[in-house]
């Protein structure tokens, strides 16, 4: 998608979700970068979501996650994004909320 992506991956309990993504968007900016694939300077919007799944559950994610064009036609990233906020049952201030990326 042009303006999120999801990933999907397995992690200890010693990790640090924070560190972790940290790194994936310090990395894949800097790849990004490195590789001139747009213009101007890549970089990720500040903060990110997380949630969790059990290994149960593994090949519904990766079905959603494969099939993200189809539901993007009917909701955009931000209309996902609370969603899954309000489903978690995530208390959250609309303020920060991701801005929507104009491309």
């Amino acid at each position: 998608m042009p303006d999120h992506i999801h990933i999907f991956f397995g992690m200890r309990p010693t990790q640090s979700i924070s560190e972790l993504m940290q790194q994936i968007k310090g990395d894949s900016s800097a790849w990004v970068n490195e590789k001139k694939f747009i213009k101007s300077h890549f970089s990720w919007q500040e903060g990110y979501g997380a949630f969790s799944y059990g290994k149960s559950q593994a090949n519904q994610v990766i079905t959603y996650i494969q099939n993200q064009e189809k539901h993007h036609i009917k909701k955009t990233f931000i209309e996902e994004y609370e969603e899954f906020l309000n489903l978690f049952e995530i208390d959250y201030d609309q303020r920060y909320i991701f801005n929507p990326v104009n491309y």
